[in-house]
Order: structure tokens, then sequence, then C-alpha cells
């Protein structure tokens, strides 16, 4: 790999991640094994078997779990591919960025990872929210996901853009008994389903969250002005400031992910090479990224892989 191209380290939003692939990682990595211990002090519970033996993808148990590989993973590539210029992280990927950048410490953002899981659920199990999802699909041109959210608001039907993550890949938030309609009338234009998650995010309509949060979560937090430059995930403004991180990550709640204008900002610093710090099936793979950067997967997977000789930058 040239040792020419600046490098980002972007760490991805958070997906279905099987316990299987990141267990061996946790126990043996040596980044890895640090962070769970510390992780397992700040919550007061052991980490590795609540994950093990959680029953959902997007449990407080996986969802710090999975934090802690995405930081674990980019301690691991630091080694091997060098400090980056700057770093991203859409959607969940804002916690692990903000404590690789230097703006939050590692011990307060698991408590705040798992303080947030707790308020979500609390928040989404209102019988106003429960039943709100967040469908993303795939083959869908600009002019024919406005033609179905035209036809979903003359029928009365709330929705809300969560993710713009590629020119024809998007994530719509909407009542889950609407999927079914929607899955048919994407197909129906050529387009491609892909999964629905619970709970949504991303939406307007979440704006007494985002004052929870704040209220409950955030009022005790430091954001200190990072050490790299952070781009945001709502717009890619570039962040220097802790100020700037705090409200990206609160306004992760109500604004929705544009993942072409975190390209363009790191196009525009110079960025080359992009290296996916954590489990990804999404950010590292669209063609807007492909396209643009070589695309490093830095993941447990890899962080597993023996190192080839002379393969160090």
């Amino acid at each position: 790999m040239s040792s020419a191209l600046e490098t980002a380290f972007v760490f991805p939003g958070m997906g279905p991640s099987q316990f299987r692939d990141v267990a061996r990682f946790m126990l043996v990595n040596p980044y890895a094994r640090e962070l769970l211990a510390e992780a397992d002090e700040v919550l007061g519970y052991p980490l590795f078997d609540r994950y093990r033996d959680a029953a959902s993808d997007y449990s407080e148990y996986s969802q710090v779990a999975f934090f802690v590989n995405c930081v674990a993973s980019a301690r691991w590539a630091q080694d091997r591919y060098g400090r980056p210029a700057v770093v991203a992280g859409p959607s969940f990927g804002s916690k692990a960025a903000a404590v690789f950048a230097g703006s939050l410490g590692f011990a307060d953002t698991v408590r705040l990872t798992a303080e947030l899981a707790r308020l979500e659920d609390a928040y989404f199990d209102r019988p106003e929210h429960r039943e709100l999802v967040t469908h993303s699909f795939a083959r869908t041109p600009a002019d024919v996901l406005a033609e179905i959210r035209a036809e979903l608001d003359a029928a009365g039907v709330w929705q809300e853009m969560s993710c713009y993550i590629d020119e024809d890949l998007h994530m719509l938030s909407l009542d889950g008994a609407r999927v079914p309609w929607l899955e048919q009338r994407l197909r129906s234009a050529g387009a491609m389903p892909l999964y629905t998650m619970r709970p949504p995010m991303h939406c307007a309509a979440f704006l007494e969250l985002r004052d929870i949060v704040e209220r409950e979560a955030f009022a005790r937090l430091r954001f200190a002005d990072p050490d790299l430059p952070v781009v945001a995930d709502q717009d890619g403004a570039v962040l220097t400031t802790g100020a700037g991180v705090r409200t990206m990550m609160l306004d992760g709640y109500v604004k929705p992910v544009r993942w072409p204008a975190v390209v363009a900002s790191l196009r525009a610093a110079g960025i080359g090479r992009v290296v996916v710090a954590g489990p990804d099936t999404l950010f590292g793979r669209v063609p807007v990224t492909t396209a643009n950067f070589e695309v490093v997967a830095a993941n447990p997977r890899t962080a597993m892989l023996p190192v080839p000789q002379g393969d160090l930058v």
C-alpha cells in the first residue's frame, strides 16, 4: 500500500453482528482484552457473557460490545496503518469516532452507550412509537424514491428519511404495518428491499428523545476539543471543537445520515484511503465509498489474520 495516501478512519454504523464472529477477537486481541476488562469494570457485569446470551441484535450488551470492538479494531489498525488525518462515524459509529478522536473518554462512552440503549428502549416502548421501524432498500433512484414517498403522503402515512447511503440506497422510517406495502411497491419499481430495523432512527419526529438524551445522559459529560478532525455524518461538516462533536451526536437522533456528504468532505480533505474500523456490512462496501477511496477493512476478522511479512505501512 502506498504511504502517500492520506488516511481516514471510519467507524461504521451498527448492523446485526454475530457473537461467534467476534468472540475470539474479544478474548485474544490485546486491545480488545484490555478494553473489555475496562468495560466490565465500568458496567459492573461481564460484558462478554451478557453479549453471548443477548436475545437481540440491538440489546444494551450488543451495543456496548459493538462499540468496544470498533475502538479495539481502530487501535489495532493504527498500529498497522498509522494515525489517520481525520475520522468519521456515521450513525452509531459516532460514539467510537468521538473516543478515538479524543473528544470523549472510553469509560465515559461505555457508560453512555449502555445508558442510551436503556433510554431508547423506554422511548420506543411507548404505544405511539412501538410499531415504528426503519426500512432499508437498494436500486432506488431519487425519482422513484420521491414517487413512493408522495404515495405514502397521499395515504396519510407518516414517513421520514433516516439515511441517504448512496445514490440509490436509502433508509426510510415509517409504521411497520406499512412495510409489506413498501416492499411490494419497491419491487414493482425494480428496487430491492433489504431489511427492517427496530428501533427506528434519525428522524425529526424524535425530538423529544433528543431532549431526553441531552438532559439525562449528556449533561454530565465533558466533550473535549478532538485531537483529530471529525466529519459530521449529517452534512459532512468538519468538526474541531468538543461542542461540535456533542451537537453532532445529539443531532443523530433527529437528522438523517448523509453518507455521500461525508465522502465529499473526505475527498476535499485529500483522503485517498479509508480504514473501516469495526464490523461493517455497509459503509465500506457501497459504490460511493469504493469508487472514491482505497478501502481497508479493519475488523475483528482481519485483525485475527496473520500479518504478511513486509505488509506493515
